[in-house]
């Protein structure tokens, strides 16, 4: 019996769109834990991986949180899959055919998301090179930010993930936080100064020394 053919797809027909095995795999990430890397060359604005998940509403979302905090705080696994699409609707991501929760945030993203009809698209936002790690910016509220130590080691960051907008504040805080640090270091040792010269009234240097000193000095 002869094998069946398909039948020629119609010039008016758009083209299938390629799987995410076309773009992408699963592999060890640079940044943290597991990532996704580019197999290929995968041009700007290309639609390279669906992140799917459950679609729950806002007080099942609420009440997953809750869960994750409650698990983070015993020492357990705290990562975030949950992503907020609309007012109404949330899309909990932990399914394991969800190869799109391991894509790792960046402070610089390749990628962007973009909700298309309540569909959640990962998108090249530049041209991505094979082998090339990929990542996108998570976004996390500011008053979130002690949850969620950043990794990307990217130009600018702040050291934690949040909003590209708030990152700025971060960065503030950590400049007072390293002045407070430098200006306390300073007091210590301008208070210790007293200290050091009452220790050198008691163990004077020997005498050579202090002739030595006294030599130096008259000779500058």
């Amino acid at each position: 019996m002869p094998a069946a053919r398909s039948r020629p797809r119609s010039p008016s027909q758009p083209a299938p769109r390629p799987d995410w095995t076309h773009w992408v795999r699963l592999a060890a990430s640079a940044i943290h834990g597991r990532g996704v890397i580019a197999r290929r060359l995968i041009p700007r604005g290309a639609r390279v991986i669906e992140y799917i998940g459950e679609r729950i509403g806002k007080m099942e979302s609420r009440r997953r949180e809750e869960r994750r905090r409650a698990r983070l705080a015993r020492g357990g696994d705290g990562a975030v899959y949950i992503f907020d699409i609309s007012r109404r609707y949330d899309v909990d991501g932990t399914t394991r055919r969800n190869v799109a929760r391991w894509i790792n945030h960046s402070c610089a993203p390749n990628c962007a998301v973009d909700v298309v009809r309540g569909r959640i698209w990962i998108v090249a936002r530049r041209e991505i090179l094979a082998g090339e790690e990929l990542s996108y910016d998570y976004g996390f509220p500011l008053w979130e930010w002690p949850d969620h130590p950043c990794r990307c080691g990217s130009a600018g960051c702040p050291g934690y993930i949040v909003e590209s907008a708030q990152r700025w504040r971060l960065r503030r805080a950590a400049n007072r936080a390293r002045l407070q640090r430098a200006t306390s270091e300073w007091g210590r040792v301008a208070r210790g100064r007293p200290l050091l010269d009452r220790a050198r009234s008691f163990f004077p240097p020997p005498p050579d020394l202090r002739l030595k000193i006294l030599n130096f000095q008259f000779s500058i």
